[in-house]
């Protein structure tokens, strides 16, 4: 079973998990709930390509993530686009990752949540990573 705790005083508003504890708002160390959407779809789809990979038995390269949305402004004010901006690091397959990719894209529970309301789109750049002696 899923569960969080939120809770909402006049000290502050706290998102509660027994792993973590989150602070909601807009002040400085407080996120807002759609960046901890964005996160969730971030880390969903992290976890995900790292289940390929495992299932693989290969080694997930490192990998940076940047998720950007656009909210629309009718209400309710449900995203209207979002996209991941994924940087791959080192020396990989590209074309199986970007397989990988559209499967994590599948197979993501937060991913293909939001692609109900929202239109998803996904780039991936890769970088190789320079060696110690360079």
């Amino acid at each position: 079973m899923l569960k969080v705790n939120t809770s909402y005083k006049p000290q502050g508003y706290t998102l509660e998990t027994d792993r973590a504890i989150v602070k909601i708002g807009a002040k400085e160390g407080e996120v807002f709930p759609y960046d901890m959407l964005l996160g969730a779809l971030s880390s969903c789809f992290y976890y995900t390509l790292l289940e390929i990979y495992e299932k693989r038995k290969e080694e997930v390269p490192p990998i940076e993530i940047v998720v950007t949305g656009q909210k629309r402004e009718k209400v309710p004010t449900t995203l209207e686009w979002v996209n991941m901006d994924i940087t791959v690091f080192g020396k990989v397959d590209e074309k199986q990752f970007l397989r990988f990719v559209d499967i994590a894209a599948r197979y993501c529970s937060i991913h293909e949540t939001i692609s109900k309301v929202a239109t998803m789109t996904h780039e991936v750049h890769f970088r190789a990573v320079e060696s110690e002696e360079d």
